[in-house]
């Protein structure tokens, strides 16, 4: 039993851990709401009509900045559904298996009727031997979570949480709405810094005397340091933000960038994408209206993606994707993954979407003769 309490505790404690990043940029958010507010328009602001509009502006985006964070936190990552996790016969039968082709080929029976493009870099089927599951497209295994986690871009230690399918527009809508506040503070906040900056100069820029020289308040110090850690944030927020919409607008997660998606034919970092406007869409949805809010919007449901890249596979049906089902139902309206043949996945997913390029027949051959030994285990 005390091995057992010791691994209890040692979790608990990094449980407890994982939540410091959270705490301190919730004690920076509080602070700078008491000082933004209270310190500065309460205080310091003289002018009625400036200080009203400020106050109101200001807490509409404060609103919308925590609404965003929430969600980004609370919001569960998505795992994949049960079709593809193994059934005990099929655990059974791959731990009776010693060789890797023997159990590559077990794993290509299951995957028949799965709509998975992806492989490892060997060509091998994408399998967690954690989770006891095939891998669909896009999905990678948390080492922090110890799950797999759909369409991963990274685990974040700000939001104690995994970005994700469920929650990357959420972590998008964070970011935007944390800079504009950022960027609203500091907008607002610059000509009493200057008026403050100024008071300091004539005190001979020494820190005894500029302090002194400053009203006697100590809304003084709430309003440099505001400016100076809301210009900071500005601009860390702004670069990540700028490459969290490059990936968007390239339709790839994180950890796609760092890691070419590899298909039958080889890897190809655009595997994914459809074009700018349904690479957006694909995570905000199709409705304009929902595309600021922290409300799921996105399209699909996690496990199975569009492409344009993908080769009809010879191991699934050789009839050609039929039908006119509208493309990618957003995930709002309920998980539900069709236990289809390959060729209806396709023909719900692609619908609107560009056509299929074409590559040479002799590649494809290659590549699905030469499947790979490997089983993928991502920690």
């Amino acid at each position: 039993m005390a091995p057992s309490g010791s691994r209890s505790m040692k979790k608990g404690c990094q449980r407890v851990l994982y939540w410091i990043p959270v705490l301190f940029i919730a004690l920076i958010v509080a602070w700078s709401y008491y000082a933004y507010v209270l310190q500065l328009c309460i205080e310091s602001i003289e002018h009625t009509g400036e200080k009203v509009l400020y106050l109101l502006v200001y807490h509409v985006i404060f609103v919308m900045f925590v609404w965003a964070y929430w969600q980004t936190i609370f919001t569960r990552p998505w795992n994949p559904l049960k079709e593809f996790h193994l059934s005990y016969s099929d655990k059974e039968l791959l731990e009776r298996e010693d060789r890797g082709e023997s159990q590559q080929e077990i794993l290509r029976r299951i995957a028949r009727d799965l709509p998975i493009y992806t492989r490892t870099n060997s060509g091998a089927i994408r399998f967690c031997d954690r989770c006891q599951l095939l891998k669909p497209d896009r999905c990678h295994h948390c080492s922090v979570c110890d799950k797999c986690i759909l369409k991963m871009d990274h685990h974040c230690p700000w939001v104690n949480n995994c970005v994700g399918f469920s929650n990357y527009k959420f972590f998008m809508l964070f970011l935007a709405y944390s800079l504009i506040y950022c960027l609203f503070i500091t907008a607002t906040d610059l000509q009493y810094f200057i008026k403050f900056w100024l008071a300091g100069g004539r005190a001979h820029f020494r820190l005894r005397e500029y302090l002194n020289g400053l009203p006697d308040t100590q809304a003084k110090f709430h309003i440099l340091f505001l400016f100076f850690s809301a210009s900071m944030f500005s601009v860390s927020l702004a670069s990540l933000l700028i490459y969290h919409c490059w990936l968007v607008c390239k339709n790839r997660s994180t950890l796609e960038a760092v890691r070419a998606p590899a298909f039958r034919h080889g890897t190809d970092k655009s595997g994914f994408s459809l074009g700018l406007s349904k690479n957006f869409r694909q995570v905000f949805g199709d409705e304009v209206k929902y595309w600021p809010i922290p409300v799921f919007s996105g399209l699909g449901d996690g496990c199975s993606f569009p492409t344009c890249l993908v080769n009809v596979d010879p191991e699934q049906p050789s009839t050609s994707p039929t039908g006119s089902n509208p493309a990618n139902k957003s995930a709002a309206e309920g998980r539900q993954f069709p236990s289809k043949p390959l060729t209806e996945s396709q023909s719900r997913l692609l619908t609107s979407t560009p056509s299929w390029s074409e590559n040479d027949s002799a590649t494809d051959r290659k590549g699905a003769n030469n499947p790979g030994m490997a089983i993928e285990n991502e920690a």
